[in-house]
Protein backbone atom coordinates (compact mmCIF):
# COMPACT_ATOMS: atom_id res chain seq x y z
CA UNK A 1 0.00 0.00 0.00
CA UNK A 2 1.54 3.38 -1.03
CA UNK A 3 2.01 6.29 1.35
CA UNK A 4 -1.03 8.51 1.12
CA UNK A 5 -0.62 12.23 0.41
CA UNK A 6 -3.36 14.80 1.02
CA UNK A 7 -4.29 17.53 -1.46
CA UNK A 8 -6.16 20.59 -0.22
CA UNK A 9 -9.04 20.99 -2.66
CA UNK A 10 -9.53 24.74 -3.21
CA UNK A 11 -7.78 25.38 0.11
CA UNK A 12 -9.42 24.55 3.41
CA UNK A 13 -12.84 24.98 1.81
CA UNK A 14 -14.74 23.31 4.63
CA UNK A 15 -14.18 26.35 6.84
CA UNK A 16 -13.34 29.21 4.43
CA UNK A 17 -14.70 30.47 1.10
CA UNK A 18 -13.12 28.23 -1.52
CA UNK A 19 -10.19 29.33 -3.68
CA UNK A 20 -9.48 32.36 -1.49
CA UNK A 21 -6.12 33.24 -0.01
CA UNK A 22 -7.61 32.71 3.45
CA UNK A 23 -8.59 29.15 2.52
CA UNK A 24 -5.14 28.32 1.17
CA UNK A 25 -3.30 29.93 4.07
CA UNK A 26 -5.47 27.91 6.48
CA UNK A 27 -4.70 24.72 4.55
CA UNK A 28 -0.98 25.40 4.84
CA UNK A 29 -1.33 26.11 8.55
CA UNK A 30 -3.13 22.78 8.88
CA UNK A 31 -0.13 21.03 7.36
CA UNK A 32 -1.19 20.64 3.72
CA UNK A 33 1.72 20.44 1.31
CA UNK A 34 -0.29 19.75 -1.83
CA UNK A 35 -2.75 22.44 -2.96
CA UNK A 36 -5.25 22.43 -5.83
CA UNK A 37 -6.89 25.50 -7.33
CA UNK A 38 -9.17 26.27 -10.26
CA UNK A 39 -8.13 29.09 -12.60
CA UNK A 40 -10.02 31.33 -15.01
CA UNK A 41 -9.00 34.50 -16.87
CA UNK A 42 -10.51 37.92 -16.30
CA UNK A 43 -11.75 40.02 -19.23
CA UNK A 44 -8.25 41.49 -19.55
CA UNK A 45 -6.50 38.12 -19.34
CA UNK A 46 -5.40 37.96 -15.68
CA UNK A 47 -5.58 34.48 -14.08
CA UNK A 48 -7.90 34.35 -11.04
CA UNK A 49 -8.71 31.54 -8.60
CA UNK A 50 -12.27 30.57 -9.46
CA UNK A 51 -14.29 27.40 -10.02
CA UNK A 52 -17.86 28.23 -11.07
CA UNK A 53 -19.11 29.32 -14.48
CA UNK A 54 -20.72 32.37 -12.86
CA UNK A 55 -19.85 34.65 -9.96
CA UNK A 56 -23.21 34.15 -8.25
CA UNK A 57 -22.50 31.48 -5.60
CA UNK A 58 -19.27 32.91 -4.22
CA UNK A 59 -19.82 36.65 -4.69
CA UNK A 60 -23.59 37.13 -5.13
CA UNK A 61 -23.05 38.89 -8.48
CA UNK A 62 -24.38 37.79 -11.86
CA UNK A 63 -22.40 36.77 -14.93
CA UNK A 64 -19.15 34.90 -15.59
CA UNK A 65 -15.76 35.96 -14.26
CA UNK A 66 -14.45 36.64 -17.78
CA UNK A 67 -16.85 39.56 -18.16
CA UNK A 68 -15.06 41.46 -15.38
CA UNK A 69 -11.67 43.19 -15.45
CA UNK A 70 -8.87 42.63 -12.95
CA UNK A 71 -9.65 45.93 -11.22
CA UNK A 72 -13.29 44.99 -10.85
CA UNK A 73 -12.57 41.50 -9.54
CA UNK A 74 -10.06 42.48 -6.85
CA UNK A 75 -12.72 44.80 -5.40
CA UNK A 76 -15.36 42.05 -5.21
CA UNK A 77 -15.77 40.09 -1.98
CA UNK A 78 -15.47 36.31 -2.36
CA UNK A 79 -17.41 35.88 0.87
CA UNK A 80 -19.86 33.08 0.03
CA UNK A 81 -22.39 34.87 2.23
CA UNK A 82 -24.98 32.07 2.13
CA UNK A 83 -22.55 29.92 4.14
CA UNK A 84 -20.51 32.44 6.10
CA UNK A 85 -22.56 35.61 6.35
CA UNK A 86 -20.33 38.70 6.66
CA UNK A 87 -17.38 36.85 8.22
CA UNK A 88 -15.24 36.98 5.05
CA UNK A 89 -16.52 40.24 3.57
CA UNK A 90 -12.93 41.50 3.28
CA UNK A 91 -11.75 38.42 1.32
CA UNK A 92 -11.51 39.39 -2.36
CA UNK A 93 -11.51 37.23 -5.47
CA UNK A 94 -7.85 36.24 -5.57
CA UNK A 95 -5.38 36.28 -8.44
CA UNK A 96 -3.22 33.27 -9.24
CA UNK A 97 -0.04 35.28 -8.74
CA UNK A 98 -1.14 36.04 -5.16
CA UNK A 99 -1.35 32.32 -4.40
CA UNK A 100 2.01 31.73 -6.10
CA UNK A 101 3.55 34.40 -3.86
CA UNK A 102 1.97 32.76 -0.80
CA UNK A 103 3.75 29.46 -1.51
CA UNK A 104 6.81 30.63 -3.46
CA UNK A 105 9.27 30.39 -0.57
CA UNK A 106 7.73 27.21 0.84
CA UNK A 107 9.82 24.77 -1.16
CA UNK A 108 7.97 21.73 0.23
CA UNK A 109 4.64 22.84 -1.27
CA UNK A 110 3.28 21.67 -4.63
CA UNK A 111 0.49 23.48 -6.51
CA UNK A 112 -1.94 21.80 -8.91
CA UNK A 113 -3.51 24.41 -11.21
CA UNK A 114 -6.71 23.37 -12.95
CA UNK A 115 -7.42 25.06 -16.29
CA UNK A 116 -11.19 25.53 -16.29
CA UNK A 117 -13.09 24.72 -19.46
CA UNK A 118 -15.18 27.90 -19.30
CA UNK A 119 -12.02 29.97 -19.73
CA UNK A 120 -10.55 27.70 -22.40
CA UNK A 121 -13.81 27.95 -24.36
CA UNK A 122 -13.93 31.74 -24.12
CA UNK A 123 -10.28 32.71 -24.65
CA UNK A 124 -8.82 29.68 -26.44
CA UNK A 125 -6.16 27.28 -25.25
CA UNK A 126 -3.13 29.29 -26.39
CA UNK A 127 -4.02 32.46 -24.50
CA UNK A 128 -4.99 30.65 -21.29
CA UNK A 129 -1.77 28.64 -21.31
CA UNK A 130 0.35 31.72 -21.96
CA UNK A 131 -1.13 33.67 -19.06
CA UNK A 132 -1.20 30.80 -16.57
CA UNK A 133 2.31 29.57 -17.33
CA UNK A 134 3.61 33.10 -16.89
CA UNK A 135 1.97 33.35 -13.46
CA UNK A 136 3.24 30.02 -12.12
CA UNK A 137 6.78 30.33 -13.52
CA UNK A 138 8.28 31.31 -10.11
CA UNK A 139 7.34 27.86 -8.73
CA UNK A 140 9.28 25.90 -11.33
CA UNK A 141 8.53 22.19 -11.23
CA UNK A 142 6.54 22.58 -7.99
CA UNK A 143 3.57 23.53 -10.17
CA UNK A 144 1.56 21.10 -12.27
CA UNK A 145 -1.23 21.78 -14.75
CA UNK A 146 -4.40 19.70 -14.59
CA UNK A 147 -7.63 19.85 -16.58
CA UNK A 148 -10.68 18.03 -17.86
CA UNK A 149 -9.62 19.34 -21.29
CA UNK A 150 -7.26 16.85 -22.93
CA UNK A 151 -6.61 19.21 -25.89
CA UNK A 152 -5.39 21.87 -23.45
CA UNK A 153 -3.08 19.41 -21.73
CA UNK A 154 -1.71 18.15 -25.06
CA UNK A 155 -1.00 21.75 -26.04
CA UNK A 156 0.73 22.31 -22.70
CA UNK A 157 2.89 19.23 -23.28
CA UNK A 158 4.20 20.76 -26.50
CA UNK A 159 5.29 24.06 -24.94
CA UNK A 160 6.32 23.32 -21.34
CA UNK A 161 7.97 20.50 -19.34
CA UNK A 162 5.67 20.79 -16.29
CA UNK A 163 3.93 17.70 -14.97
CA UNK A 164 0.37 17.29 -16.22
CA UNK A 165 -2.75 15.76 -14.72
CA UNK A 166 -5.80 14.54 -16.63
CA UNK A 167 -9.03 14.97 -14.66
CA UNK A 168 -12.05 12.68 -15.09
CA UNK A 169 -15.56 12.32 -13.73
CA UNK A 170 -15.44 8.56 -14.35
CA UNK A 171 -12.58 6.07 -14.12
CA UNK A 172 -13.37 4.45 -17.49
CA UNK A 173 -12.78 7.76 -19.30
CA UNK A 174 -9.05 7.02 -19.15
CA UNK A 175 -9.52 4.77 -22.20
CA UNK A 176 -9.58 7.82 -24.48
CA UNK A 177 -6.78 7.63 -27.08
CA UNK A 178 -5.75 11.18 -26.23
CA UNK A 179 -4.89 10.04 -22.70
CA UNK A 180 -2.43 7.51 -24.11
CA UNK A 181 -0.89 10.21 -26.29
CA UNK A 182 -0.65 12.61 -23.35
CA UNK A 183 0.94 10.11 -20.95
CA UNK A 184 0.01 12.23 -17.91
CA UNK A 185 2.07 12.22 -14.74
CA UNK A 186 -1.16 12.34 -12.71
CA UNK A 187 -4.69 11.02 -13.16
CA UNK A 188 -7.43 12.65 -11.09
CA UNK A 189 -10.87 11.03 -10.77
CA UNK A 190 -14.07 11.79 -8.85
CA UNK A 191 -14.69 9.39 -5.97
CA UNK A 192 -18.25 8.83 -7.25
CA UNK A 193 -16.94 7.77 -10.66
CA UNK A 194 -14.84 4.83 -9.44
CA UNK A 195 -15.60 1.14 -9.89
CA UNK A 196 -16.70 -0.54 -6.67
CA UNK A 197 -13.68 -2.85 -6.48
CA UNK A 198 -10.28 -3.47 -8.02
CA UNK A 199 -6.89 -1.82 -8.24
CA UNK A 200 -6.80 1.86 -9.17
CA UNK A 201 -3.74 2.35 -11.33
CA UNK A 202 -2.85 4.08 -14.59
CA UNK A 203 0.36 3.37 -16.47
CA UNK A 204 3.12 5.80 -15.52
CA UNK A 205 0.83 8.10 -13.52
CA UNK A 206 0.16 8.79 -9.87
CA UNK A 207 -3.54 8.40 -9.09
CA UNK A 208 -5.41 11.12 -7.19
CA UNK A 209 -9.06 10.82 -6.11
CA UNK A 210 -11.07 13.93 -5.31
CA UNK A 211 -14.10 14.65 -3.10
CA UNK A 212 -12.79 12.38 -0.32
CA UNK A 213 -14.38 13.37 2.98
CA UNK A 214 -13.26 10.87 5.62
CA UNK A 215 -10.28 8.85 6.74
CA UNK A 216 -11.87 5.44 6.30
CA UNK A 217 -12.53 6.14 2.61
CA UNK A 218 -8.99 7.46 2.17
CA UNK A 219 -7.50 4.31 3.71
CA UNK A 220 -9.64 2.10 1.49
CA UNK A 221 -8.44 4.02 -1.56
CA UNK A 222 -4.82 3.66 -0.50
CA UNK A 223 -5.32 -0.11 -0.25
CA UNK A 224 -6.41 -0.03 -3.91
CA UNK A 225 -3.24 1.79 -5.03
CA UNK A 226 -4.23 5.46 -4.74
CA UNK A 227 -1.37 7.80 -3.78
CA UNK A 228 -3.15 11.15 -3.40
CA UNK A 229 -6.59 12.09 -2.07
CA UNK A 230 -8.17 15.51 -2.48
CA UNK A 231 -10.41 16.90 0.21
CA UNK A 232 -12.16 20.14 1.06
CA UNK A 233 -11.10 19.49 4.67
CA UNK A 234 -7.53 18.19 4.81
CA UNK A 235 -7.33 19.19 8.48
CA UNK A 236 -10.11 16.76 9.45
CA UNK A 237 -8.76 14.07 7.12
CA UNK A 238 -5.23 14.32 8.51
CA UNK A 239 -6.51 13.89 12.07
CA UNK A 240 -8.55 10.83 11.12
CA UNK A 241 -5.65 9.25 9.26
CA UNK A 242 -3.29 9.91 12.14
Amino acid sequence: MPDLELVAHRGLAARFPENTLAAFDAALQAGARRLETDVQLSQDGVPFLFHDRTLKRLTGLAGPLHERTELELVSIAAAHRERFGQRFAREHVARLDELVELVRLRTDVQLFVELKRVSLEHFGIERVLERVLQSIQPLGDRAALISFSLPALLAARRVNPLALGAVFDRWDERADRAVTELAPEYVFCDLDGLPATGELAHRGARVAIYEVGDGATAKALAARGVELVESFDVEKLAKELA
